[in-house]
C-alpha cells in the first residue's frame, strides 16, 4: 500500500508548525485533517455564516489538491462551537453538499483556536 501526505511542514495560527498532513491518501481513501476559517495563518471574521464558507472552502482546495472533489466525500465531521449555529452552518453546508449529501457526525466542541467552527472529512476515489 503506498502513502501519500499533502501539506506536511505548514504552520498555522501564530506561524507555529503543524504536526500533522492536510491530508493522507491510502488505496483511494483521502482523510482531510480538520479545516476552520483561516487565511494566511489568521482567523477570517465575519461570524458563523463566513467561516463555514471558508473552512469548507479550505477543505475542498485539500480535497482538489488531491485530485479529489466534492462528489468523491463520502464522510464529513464537524464541529460547531456553540450549538445555536447548528440551523445556520446547515444552510450553508447545503450549498455545498445539498444534491450528493456525504454521511456526516456534528458536535458542540471547545476548539483550539478562536473559531466558530472546524470541518474535516473522507473522500474515497477509486484507482
Amino acid at each position: 500500500m503506498t502513502i501519500k501526505r499533502y501539506g506536511t511542514g505548514e504552520t498555522g495560527a501564530g506561524k507555529q508548525a503543524l504536526p500533522f498532513a492536510r491530508a493522507v491518501e491510502a488505496n483511494g481513501w483521502l482523510y482531510v485533517s480538520g479545516q476552520v476559517a483561516m487565511e494566511g495563518g489568521e482567523i477570517i471574521g465575519g461570524g458563523i455564516i463566513a467561516e463555514s464558507r471558508k473552512a469548507i472552502e479550505n477543505m475542498i482546495a485539500i480535497l482538489h489538491e488531491a485530485g479529489y472533489g466534492i462528489e468523491d466525500v463520502v464522510r464529513v465531521g464537524v464541529w460547531l462551537d456553540d450549538p445555536r449555529d447548528f440551523w445556520t452552518f446547515n444552510g450553508v453546508y447545503a450549498e455545498y453538499f445539498g444534491k450528493n449529501p456525504p454521511a456526516r457526525a456534528c458536535v458542540q466542541s471547545r476548539m483550539m483556536v478562536d473559531c466558530k467552527v472546524e470541518v474535516d472529512c473522507v473522500a474515497y476515489k477509486a484507482k
